[in-house]
């Protein structure tokens, strides 16, 4: 695919993504894409995060298979999570289920630092290997097991989970920091999934609002 051909695929998609924020708009509270998420997803070159077979539907609103039963996420679903966490450029950012690498990719783009999860050792180096051809210095990826969060970088000011869970692992509520945020996607493997924020005040309270039905893979 040659840049020019990408780049025009990619203001075609977020095209479609601002069509299906307007039209979700009543259920999450945001109706346009802010211009720095819209900036990103324009940045990130998505056709290098899949399989060669599928590079020709990079750019289309659906998820596609990375191998191993894992998926990248549709782009709509990866821009309205980040727009969720209303990030600010110094924002601490953890993220749970690295997969291809491109949502952290796209966080890398709008927050200061970005820590990032994958429990399968050969997605972790694809992703890091992918990370590092871009010159996305500011996000570290880690093989590991994401329930128990990334200790060393916390607090987070933000954490986003890219794959479904019930109950939210405890560890990455000790680690979301005073003020802090979580977006993720919430509920046992066969329901209906539904994507919530979670805010954390000074005291350490605990707030969620749910937004819409989503579906993902299970956080194993």
């Amino acid at each position: 695919m040659i840049e020019d051909e990408a780049a025009g695929l990619a203001q075609a998609m977020v095209a479609v993504i601002e069509a299906e924020m307007s039209a979700t708009a009543w259920q999450t509270g945001r109706d346009a894409l802010s211009p720095p998420v819209a900036e990103a997803l324009l940045s990130v070159p998505r056709h290098l995060f899949v399989p060669a077979a599928l590079r020709a539907s990079a750019y289309e609103n659906r998820p596609l298979p990375i191998g191993g039963g894992q998926t990248i996420s549709q782009p709509f679903v990866v821009a309205l999570m980040t727009e969720l966490l209303d990030l600010e450029p110094g924002c601490a950012v953890l993220e749970i289920g690295t997969g291809s690498g491109y949502q952290a990719a796209v966080l890398g783009r709008l927050a200061g630092r970005v820590e990032t999860v994958e429990l399968r050792p050969d997605l972790a180096a694809e992703a890091a290997a992918r990370l590092t051809a871009l010159g996305a210095t500011n996000v570290h990826v880690h093989q590991g097991d994401g329930k128990l969060g990334w200790p060393p970088g916390a607090p987070y000011d933000r954490i986003l989970l890219a794959a479904a869970a019930e109950p939210l692992p405890r560890p990455l509520f000790e680690q979301l920091a005073p003020q802090g945020r979580l977006v993720a996607p919430l509920g046992p493997p066969g329901t209906v999934e539904w994507l919530v924020t979670i805010d954390k005040d000074s005291a350490g309270k605990l707030s969620t609002r749910r937004l819409l039905p989503v579906a993902f893979v299970p956080l194993v």
